[in-house]
């Protein structure tokens, strides 16, 4: 008997690594080499040089399966209108690459690829990875009409880890164009998109792109490619490639200085407690970059994977409670507001919970919705944006709503975490 559950569990491990495997590599089939190789680990080759890819490289793979996120139709393309770019994900990791190609493969936004890149070379072209030497007919398209989805994020995050979103989509909120744009100006060149920390991104648009001469918003979110470039000393000048005129979204004035509040001035620990009322954390408050904030039954966290945040922190608001939590600001903005952006979803596998925006113009003696109720919290992250047309001095917070404790589907009042709030002048 002994010897019978012995030999019935090696049989039930060895299943067991057999279906790591084939997860892992969907294409592996009785040890043969799968013929794909994720993007992350083709960018990882290139470590300063020119690498030409052959089989023994890539552990003979000779192909990349992608989704193209380019748009030939705006002609606003790194590499010239038959460049692709294609993003792909691998074990939850997004990593994209530009292809430029000798003649038209006619692959749209949201098609899957499949690029053969045998004997290509891995290259840097102006500060951009780019994948040369690949002709239209390696592309194969294999469907059509993919959902695309663009990573949310800040610019500060953009640059702090650069390689890990060039090639690939992103939509940047908390971003201005500086200097303000005035009558006349238009997309066409270099412009400069900053926070209200003073980080900046260029935002590149081809004097042959089908918005070139259109006006370019004082502000928006803005859905792009980043990539490489390098300024006229040769230094590193990350670029943000818009593929059409759409990609400005819900345009509308500059952002406030000191914003979007991304709430990492402070050490976690000093709001390591729902609810708090010391000398240091007086009422729940704590200074932050943009002034300072009222945290009540909100902390925050920190938790890779779980808390919702772009940088090294973010706000986690408590569940089961049946009193509103709240993010709220204890000073007032002076020149009203025309937009207010956040990233927002539920902490780690929680239930949703509901949440409304609320805004003062009698420095929080009375509060007015604006915008509808959210509900749509989930475990993943994305951002929102209020619009909304607000004259005067004005200050905003965050109603997580008392609900009473979880009881799914009747009741949902998880943790709710946010960040990046982003506050637009009128």
């Amino acid at each position: 008997m002994k010897h019978s559950l012995v030999t019935s569990l090696l049989v039930l491990f060895a299943a067991l690594a057999c279906t790591s495997c084939l997860e892992e590599n969907p294409d592996y089939a009785g040890g043969q080499p799968s013929p794909n190789v994720s993007l992350e680990d083709l960018r990882r080759l290139y470590t300063g040089s020119n690498v030409v890819l052959e089989a023994a490289q890539l552990s003979g793979a000779h192909q990349v399966v992608g989704l193209v996120i380019s748009d030939a139709g705006g002609a606003n393309v790194p590499g010239g209108p038959t460049t692709l770019v294609v993003q792909n994900k691998r074990r939850g990791v997004v990593r994209g690459i530009i292809i430029p190609l000798n003649g038209n493969s006619n692959a749209a936004v949201g098609d899957s690829v499949v690029v053969d890149i045998a004997g290509a070379t891995l290259t840097k072209t102006a500060g951009a990875l780019r994948l040369e030497g690949v002709t239209a007919d390696r592309v194969r398209k294999v469907s059509s009409g993919n959902a695309v989805t663009a990573r949310d994020l800040n610019i500060e995050t953009l640059l702090t880890n650069f390689d890990a979103y060039e090639g690939t989509l992103v939509r940047i909120t908390g971003g201005s164009i500086t200097p303000l744009p005035v009558s006349g100006d238009t997309y066409a060149g270099n412009k400069t998109l900053a926070d209200g920390a003073g980080k900046r991104l260029t935002l590149h648009t081809e004097t042959s792109a089908s918005f070139a001469t259109r006006r370019i918003p004082a502000s928006a979110t803005f859905v792009g490619i980043p990539v490489g470039g390098v300024d006229a000393a040769q230094a590193a000048a990350p670029q943000l490639w818009l593929r059409t005129a759409a990609d400005a979204v819900d345009p509308s004035g500059p952002i406030y200085r000191n914003f979007p509040e991304s709430f990492e001035l402070v050490p976690a620990a000093s709001k390591g407690s729902y609810d708090m009322n010391t000398a240091a954390v007086p009422d729940n408050t704590v200074t932050f970059g943009s002034g300072p904030w009222k945290l009540y039954q909100s902390i925050l966290g920190n938790t890779s994977g779980r808390d919702r945040y772009t940088g090294t922190q973010g706000i986690r608001m408590q569940q089961g409670l049946t009193v509103p939590a709240m993010v709220e600001m204890k000073f007032d903005l002076p020149n009203g507001a025309t937009k207010v952006t956040l990233i927002y979803g539920a902490y780690y596998t929680d239930a949703a919970s509901s949440w409304k925006l609320e805004y003062s113009q009698n420095q929080g003696a009375t509060w007015q919705q604006t915008g509808a109720t959210v509900t749509d919290a989930g475990n993943w992250q994305h951002s929102i944006t209020f619009l909304m047309n607000i004259s005067g001095p004005v200050r905003f917070r965050i109603n997580k709503l008392g609900l009473g404790v979880s009881a799914p589907p009747a009741v949902l009042n998880g943790r709710l975490g946010l960040d990046d709030i982003a506050i637009y002048e009128n």
